[in-house]
């Protein structure tokens, strides 16, 4: 299963994440969502499959300095240019697995999605 997570590396939560597959024998890629741009196709995806209240992090002092019209948008082509334009918006880590998109780390979830035994 190729198993992709997405992120930024000084992330406490993305770090606990990575950490918890590497010792589950998970092999996964990483993308540092500062350094590779999410692609306008790869956000629409997500924003279809998870929508924008889970996606958006919207306790980030990066989102407190939006203007109101910015946090009020709920068009998908304006969430993608948001996220787009700031990528620390993501809420963090997002995992890709086969069919799965999961949205943060919580060990439990994630242990079902991806078949891990305790």
């Amino acid at each position: 299963m190729s198993v992709s997570v997405y992120g930024i590396p000084n992330c406490d939560t993305v770090r606990k994440a990575r950490n918890w597959l590497t010792q589950n024998n998970i092999t996964h890629s990483f993308c540092d969502i500062r350094k590779e741009p999410l692609s306008q196709e790869l956000l629409a995806g997500w924003l279809a499959t998870a929508g924008s209240d889970v996606l958006l992090n919207k306790r980030s002092s990066t989102w407190r300095q939006l203007s109101p019209a910015e946090q009020q948008t709920t068009a998908t082509a304006d969430v993608i240019r948001l996220l787009q334009t700031y990528p620390i918006l993501l809420k963090r880590p997002v995992l890709v697995a086969a069919d799965s998109l999961l949205v943060g780390f919580n060990q439990q979830q994630w242990q079902q999605q991806l078949e891990v035994s305790e």
